[in-house]
């Protein structure tokens, strides 16, 4: 599990999850982003490097999006992977986060 600060700036920070967001992984991830969520105004999650997400990846993305509404803060996704895509678009919920989702021309369909 690795989680990159890729810029932290006036109260904008920048992360990168990298690997994989399963069961396995989750946990560590929550308590290592929660701990930007108290300190930032916005949070900017890139999930370029996403490998794999399963259903607690998915919830975890969730949860972060409830805690940072509800503390005021602005929580944004970015640079989706295709795992990510592809989970997003099988469960309908491109909309549910409101992030813009740019699809890459080097995907393959399968």
């Amino acid at each position: 599990m690795a989680i990159e600060v890729k810029q932290q700036k006036n109260g904008v920070i920048h992360l990168a999850i990298q690997d994989e967001m399963t069961i396995y992984s989750v946990l560590e991830q929550k308590q290592e982003l929660l701990k930007y969520l108290k300190t930032a105004k916005e949070v900017q999650i890139d999930l370029a490097d996403v490998t794999e997400i399963d259903g607690a990846g998915l919830q975890l993305l969730m949860f972060l999006k409830q805690e940072a509404l509800a503390a005021g803060i602005k929580l944004s996704l970015s640079q989706h992977s295709k795992a990510v895509v592809e989970v997003f678009e099988l469960l309908h919920l491109s909309n549910h986060f409101g992030d813009p989702i740019v699809i890459s021309a080097d995907w393959r369909t399968s």
